[in-house]
């Protein structure tokens, strides 16, 4: 059967959560499902860790029990993300296939017990997989209950790299595949280096742990095999799926939290993108990394609907200090979410489990029961989902791009670069919140897409970076396109080797300059920057400078004091109808911003001027704006907004206070609800 291109058949906005139905006795059941209508439930996701209950031994199914759960469901209107359990094999399985077990880079076996994968190479497990899979769909496929299909669980998470034999195995075959020969691979690991030359297939392995540094290049490699090799899984079960079933087949994503997986390989290959987000407690303002993880689940997607397939009510069990959400925050977290293009909200759990690892996570319904604070949130959250649903199948459109490249970050991760202080993570929530402070909506974009959309295109950590890519980078500042590209990018190229021509010489043409030397930092160290802008300042940066080379780049910061003292810290270079920008040193927030406002002038991008703290985001249909305002501060903020609040049917006049911590959802009449601070300029 075809992929179908169409959103789960689900009345209005999907809401619900994972549902174990299987923890609990079949009273519990009809309890639930009576609880689930109070609450607005009208999706729940099945069996994703229940093989050990449908496939009781190798072969032998039974399936009574879900028979009479789905039966159950569709009798009280609550639709099925049906899973496949394959995230955790049975006891069986690994008795029977000692050989499928995972084995750690350190030579570690590791045991049952707990959650994971089993090799992602092994035949066993494969076929063990697609057994399951396509036993479900041949019994579920026509089944009204079931809406979608959900392969596996966090691929990549806890298992990813694996050493085992079958793993050696499989990656010698996918380097063959990929490079035909043995001298292509010498020559693209560089194993001239260090007398790592190879002569014969059966020698190479994959990069355990070795005396010193492994061959990064190999490196690389072992984790794009690594990512293959968990897609082939996903696809094997999918197509399993197909053979019997028409719903859509999506599998969950962990966005901005795992590193394993390339969600842009990834995304073409579900119907629907789905993520799975949890706050990070530790993060004062979690709201930020809660955005990234939502623009780039939509911007894998192409920017159709997606799936927040798993959040929080509230604390989770797994950080080192699991932080309970306060009143008002789980409303904020899933209305976000709705704001930046997810059209299902769902919760891991639905019921908070008594036993085993995840006993301490929050549920929809916790161990307090209906009569706790957590549950009646849940229920007003499932009302106001209701009063939303027009905003379904409406979409969110962004003036401003970031680059966002797994393959860059797994090679930048790896040991021997010039300072620990220099964290892929770190540049881009750097600039993200940058954007997200003055109110400039974003999407996150590979450096080979078509970027002609964007005004402004900002590479925060674009380490790795292939001729190509850079050519196309090059062309879209010609184009008329202002690009931003921070320092310690375009260094190597696909193969982590360090480019002709030395540091940034791919984007030479597009910045007008080259890099002569990385000054890194002691720790600690901080210092000055002048600025030349339009409002001189002087900033601050800690970290790293670079002694640059000026090809006809205009400089516009010098620094002040350290290694590089005198020479140019932030350049503007005109190619073309556009402009490169660099910027060669890690600026601290405020300073940051006051850079950014002269690079939103240069490329056309307003800034907001709503109040701090109230983050505004719009979706739009082809005959409806929605303008989501969510508060983050204590103290009411006011929204400029005419049209109707759809969470209270108030009818908006030009203004609307948007309550301490609240959320407010306007249809505007005029679609100009949201003026930027140069249009009210304009205006006036």
């Amino acid at each position: 059967m075809t992929s179908p291109d169409r959103w789960p058949e689900i009345r209005g906005i999907a809401y619900g959560g994972d549902y174990t139905p299987e923890q609990w006795p079949r009273e519990v059941w009809r309890e639930d499902v009576a609880l689930m209508r109070e609450a607005g439930v009208n999706l729940v996701s099945v069996g994703i860790f229940s093989w050990a209950l449908l496939e009781t031994s190798e072969g032998v199914f039974d399936f009574a029990w879900l028979d009479e759960l789905l039966d159950l469901l569709h009798a009280n209107d609550i639709a099925v993300d049906l899973g496949t359990p394959t995230a955790s094999p049975p006891a069986w399985f690994f008795a029977n296939h000692p050989d499928a077990r995972v084995v750690t880079r350190d030579g570690t076996v590791m045991g049952f017990g707990a959650r994971g994968m089993a090799s992602h190479s092994s035949p066993a497990y494969r076929d063990a997989i697609v057994r399951i899979a396509g036993a479900l769909a041949e019994r579920y496929g026509s089944h009204p209950a079931v809406v979608l299909w959900h392969v596996h669980n966090e691929y990549g998470v806890p298992v990813g790299e694996d050493f085992s034999e079958q793993s050696v195995r499989a990656f010698r075959g996918w380097l063959q595949a990929k490079y035909g020969t043995l001298e292509a691979l010498n020559a693209a690991w560089g194993t001239a280096f260090w007398g790592q030359r190879y002569g014969e297939w059966e020698h190479v392995g994959a990069p355990a742990a070795a005396p010193s540094v492994v061959n990064p290049a190999q490196r690389l490699d072992f984790a794009r095999f690594t990512d293959h090799q968990l897609r082939q899984c996903f696809i094997a079960e999918r197509d399993a799926i197909r053979a019997h079933a028409s719903q859509p087949v999506t599998t969950n994503f962990m966005a901005n939290q795992s590193w394993t997986t390339d969600m842009w390989a990834w995304a073409r290959e579900v119907d629907i993108v789905s993520d799975d987000h949890y706050l990070w407690a530790a993060d004062p303002e979690g709201e930020i990394g809660l955005a990234i993880a939502a623009d780039l689940s939509r911007s894998v997607g192409g920017g159709k609907p997606w799936i927040l397939m798993e959040h929080s009510t509230s604390a989770v069990n797994w950080q080192p200090r699991n932080v309970a959400k306060r009143p008002g925050e789980m409303a904020r977290n899933s209305l976000t979410h709705l704001a930046r293009g997810a059209d299902a909200i769902l919760f891991f759990q639905w019921r908070a489990s008594r036993s085993g690892a995840e006993k301490f996570h929050s549920a929809m319904i916790p161990h307090a029961g209906t009569s706790s604070r957590v549950w009646r949130e849940v229920v007003e959250l499932g009302a106001g989902l209701d009063r939303l649903g027009e905003l379904r199948g409406s979409r969110v459109k962004a003036d401003a791009a970031i680059l966002w490249d797994f393959e860059s970050f797994w090679a930048q991760d790896l040991e021997w670069r010039p300072s620990v202080d220099v964290s892929h993570a770190e540049r881009i929530r750097a600039f993200y919140e940058a954007l997200w402070r003055d109110g400039i909506t974003v999407d996150f974009a590979l450096p080979g897409q078509d970027l002609s959309q964007y005004k402004l295109v900002i590479a925060p950590a674009q380490y790795l970076l292939s001729a190509a890519d850079a050519a196309n980078l090059t062309d879209y500042v010609a184009g008329g396109g202002t690009l931003v590209v921070s320092f310690f990018s375009a260094i190597v190229d696909e193969n982590d080797a360090v480019h002709a021509g030395g540091f940034v010489a791919p984007l030479r043409e597009a910045l007008g300059l080259v890099v002569e030397e990385f000054l890194p930092l002691r720790e600690g160290a901080r210092h000055e920057v002048r600025w030349a802008g339009s409002a001189p300042a002087t900033l601050i940066a800690d970290a790293w400078q670079e002694d640059l080379v000026l090809e006809g780049a205009e400089p516009l910061g010098s620094y002040v004091d350290g290694p590089g003292a005198e020479g140019a810290a932030i350049t503007r270079h005109r190619h073309g109808a556009g402009s490169g920008w660099y910027i060669s040193t890690r600026l601290d927030a405020g300073s940051l911003r006051t850079v950014m406002a002269e690079v939103y002038a240069d490329a056309g991008v307003a800034a907001s001027d709503h109040p701090e703290g109230l983050e505004v985001v719009v979706r739009r249909s082809a005959d409806a704006e929605f303008v989501v305002a969510i508060n983050h501060r204590d103290e009411p903020l006011s929204l400029a907004a005419t049209g109707v609040e759809l969470l209270t049917g108030v009818h908006v006049d030009g203004a609307l206070t948007v309550p301490a911590g609240g959320v407010a959802v306007v249809r505007t009449t005029d679609h100009t609800a949201i003026p930027t601070t140069t249009e009210r300029e304009q205006h006036a």
